[in-house]
């Protein structure tokens, strides 16, 4: 095969993402030429604003799919979190989602053990206004603050005093074993804190090349791939964002059922529901009338 590129931002989580795919690639064919291209995303431009005022919709993912339609790259790996339900079908596809890490949020604080601990007033930092409308519900209390910047970046302004906790994706701690690199760091129940459609698992985009589409469709993990298409049709068919007011979990139960468990910011009202089907095929657009 000939030389394969993949597309990836620059942080050290998205240089292990593309770095674990293309471990896994070469476990397929360790034949395989494959090198990271790193490219730099508006997302990654902009750190001075909440991700929900500069555009929501693809703001890590635009500059790294032009590297794809140009013809410089084959593959971009993305958190699916961040990937658009609305993409260009025409000239790309989500070919593999691979098996999904842990789905919870994590609590970070060098003082306090969990959310409850907090004293009134605390402050508390998220760039999500998922975990927003959730935090406010749990603990209106609470001062929320914007937290922008990397995983790093993001520990570090918590070590520094500007936050007495923060909360950040327990997936992304994993991979760059940052999971004990603060006092603190306890993972919120998804009962409480329902995590954003697609957290954990990784979505493999590629060009239409059937070579490329061939190989790559073999990390796509079945399972997941169903939970997250339920998680990101309830999203679209509701004409949301990745940055919206909306978190949802899907997840298989013992008995081969689906639980699909969904909360919505609408107006002021906070909405959770859940729902449990036998039925997988377009569960996520019938659950998503129920919030309309």
């Amino acid at each position: 095969m000939k030389k394969i590129v993949i597309a990836t931002r620059g942080s050290k989580l998205a240089l292990w993402q593309s770095e674990y795919i293309k471990s896994e690639l070469l476990k397929i064919d360790p034949n395989l030429d494959i090198h990271l291209k790193i490219v730099v995303t508006t997302g990654d431009k902009i750190l001075d604003k909440p991700l929900a005022n500069i555009g929501g919709k693809g703001l890590f993912i635009k500059e790294v799919e032009d590297e794809l339609l140009n013809g410089n790259a084959q593959i971009a790996v993305h958190s699916l979190k961040d990937f658009a339900v609305e993409y260009d079908t025409e000239h790309f596809d989500l070919t593999a989602i691979t098996k999904r890490e842990d789905v919870r949020d994590t609590f970070l604080s060098q003082k306090y053990e969990t959310l409850a601990d907090l004293p009134e007033g605390a402050v508390v930092g998220t760039s999500s206004i998922r975990r927003v409308m959730q935090l406010k519900d749990i603990r209106p209390d609470l001062t929320i603050k914007d937290l922008r910047g990397n995983v790093d970046t993001r520990i570090r302004k918590l070590k520094d005093g500007q936050y007495d906790a923060i909360i950040l994706a327990r997936a992304g701690l994993k991979r760059l074993g940052l999971l004990n690199s603060v006092k603190y760091s306890t993972a919120i129940d998804t009962d409480l804190m329902i995590p954003a459609m697609g957290q954990g698992a990784l979505g493999i985009e590629t060009n239409k090349d059937p070579e490329i589409m061939k190989l790559v469709a073999k990390l796509d993990h079945k399972e997941t791939r169903i939970c997250t298409t339920i998680e990101r049709e309830f999203v679209k068919e509701l004409n949301l964002g990745c940055h919206a007011p909306v978190g949802i979990k899907a997840k298989f139960l013992d008995d081969g059922n689906i639980r699909v468990k969904a909360v919505l910011l609408k107006g002021d009202t906070l909405l959770r529901k859940e729902i449990v089907s036998d039925e997988f095929e377009n569960l996520g657009i019938k659950f998503a009338e129920e919030f309309k």
